[in-house]
């Protein structure tokens, strides 16, 4: 295989780079470890960590890009030749769910199509019914087989699901126990029961939890279409997997976009005032009386035209929806700016009027230490709140865009592009349900899981609702 990097790739993985050099640097800070220390104790901020976390690992596999290479010539050894296609490390790992493409619509667990078809049988007469799937069930001789090879393979991936997560919580529970010079059995009782400096207990049920279903997935995945498939016959829980590396770019690539220009605008004018805090009310007021939706659009239809007009640099497919992906940030980012900057314009004139800043002014101290030092550690709690809490409706507002088409490349796979396509097959009858039900349980739990991990946040960093112990 020949790796290559997407221009998102790129960027989602120096966030996370960005993310690991913050954890390092708070681990050595005490102001900085004692709020996590609370968020840490919070059993529901633990669980919904544990999710996002989930869904972290399967988005970090998304964007691990490479080009596969093709079987050897005949004649040609030693030159290696690679697919036009690029594909992705969890296209690698999923691979039957990729390849096993049906002819059409097909209900979850079924071993039929959805729809009737002319089928001609062996004597030569032609009768309408319901194929056979190509993959879905395949393995199966006899429709009465399926509900007990369903719960057999089931029972097996949860089994081992289960073992594999013992085999990772126990060695930390028993770390935790040496590291407090604790009696093993009476640690492990503790921090299940609640009892530690870290409750465990709902954590512990919520990572069993996940394990289970994954289990439980990764046995069944293979073998029947658990969501179902959509139109063209593609696993509808492929398209929901693959959606959560869109989800999780848009909600933080947008991030890295909007804190720069509300950072730099909000301290600014409310250090500077006078004619500066002019300027950039109006510009900022101004950008907020023009609906979003409108630039978003017109910022979508110049970057389509660009790439008509410009179709030979676009490599391939996926690099065209790309470069959509980045732009849809960029605008979102570009327009979304504005609330933050409003808060930190009016916390900087708090600040500035504080003793410690008339102080360093009354010293001769620059202007540009007094923000670096004095400033930004001073609003950084409410940087860190609204980067939590704009996730989630970042993650809706893709949905949205998408259901209007001026969202991601119809060609990407997300939610929103889901639920746009499921609103046609609502007026089939029967009603084809199940793509718009994977895409909204999926997007349900990584925005409630986003929410929870949010207020824990918000109570954690806020000078006035924390209490640290």
């Amino acid at each position: 295989m020949k790796f290559t990097l997407l221009t998102t790739d790129v960027l989602f993985f120096g966030l996370i780079i960005a993310a690991g050099a913050y954890a390092w640097y708070a681990a050595g800070k005490e102001h900085l470890r004692a709020p996590w220390r609370e968020v840490a104790k919070n059993s529901f901020a633990t669980s919904a960590a544990a999710v996002l976390l989930t869904f972290l690992i399967i988005a970090i596999l998304d964007s691990v890009h490479f080009y596969p290479r093709l079987d050897q010539v005949a004649g040609d050894r030693g030159k290696a030749h690679y697919a036009t296609e690029v594909i992705s490390l969890f296209d690698r790992v999923v691979g039957r769910l990729r390849s096993q493409v049906e002819k059409t619509y097909s209900a979850p667990f079924a071993l039929t199509a959805f729809s009737k078809e002319t089928i001609e049988l062996q004597d030569g007469r032609s009768v309408r019914d319901y194929p056979r799937l190509r993959y879905g069930g395949a393995h199966l001789s006899e429709a009465c087989e399926r509900g007990l090879d369903i719960a057999r393979r089931a029972l097996g991936g949860a089994l081992w699901a289960i073992a594999i997560w013992l085999c990772i919580v126990l060695p930390i529970l028993y770390w935790h126990a040496r590291r407090w010079t604790r009696a093993w059995a009476l640690a492990t009782r503790s921090e299940i029961n609640g009892g530690g400096l870290i409750p465990f207990r709902v954590p512990l049920a919520v990572t069993a939890g996940i394990a289970v279903v994954v289990g439980v997935c990764a046995a069944l995945a293979p073998y029947y279409h658990i969501f179902g498939t959509d139109k063209v016959g593609i696993d509808v829980f492929y398209q929901t997997l693959k959606s959560i590396r869109t989800g999780l770019i848009i909600g933080t690539l947008t991030t890295l976009v909007m804190l720069p220009f509300a950072i730099v605008m909000g301290i600014t004018a409310g250090y500077f005032r006078g004619w500066i805090d002019d300027v950039i009310q109006y510009l900022y007021t101004t950008l907020s009386s023009i609906p979003g939706v409108l630039l978003i659009a017109a910022a979508a239809l110049i970057l389509e035209v660009y790439m008509v007009n410009h179709a030979d640099e676009f490599t391939s497919l996926v690099v065209r929806a790309d470069l959509r992906l980045l732009a849809l940030c960029v605008i979102l980012g570009v327009t979304s700016w504005t609330g933050l900057c409003r808060v930190l314009r009016g916390e900087a004139m708090k600040l500035r009027e504080m003793d410690f800043i008339e102080a360093a002014r009354a010293f001769g101290v620059p202007h540009t230490t007094i923000i670096l030092r004095h400033m930004v550690p001073n609003i950084m709690h409410i940087v860190m709140i609204s980067i939590v809490l704009d996730f989630s409706a970042l993650v809706l507002a893709e949905a949205v865009l998408s259901y209007i088409n001026i969202g991601v490349d119809p060609t990407m796979e997300s939610w929103g592009n889901m639920i746009n396509s499921a609103r046609l097959e609502l007026a089939r009858e029967p009603v084809v349900w199940w793509s718009l039900l994977a895409a909204f349980v999926f997007m349900f739990i990584l925005v409630l899981a986003a929410n929870l991990f949010a207020d824990a946040v918000r109570d954690a960093f806020d000078p006035r609702l924390r209490v640290i112990s």
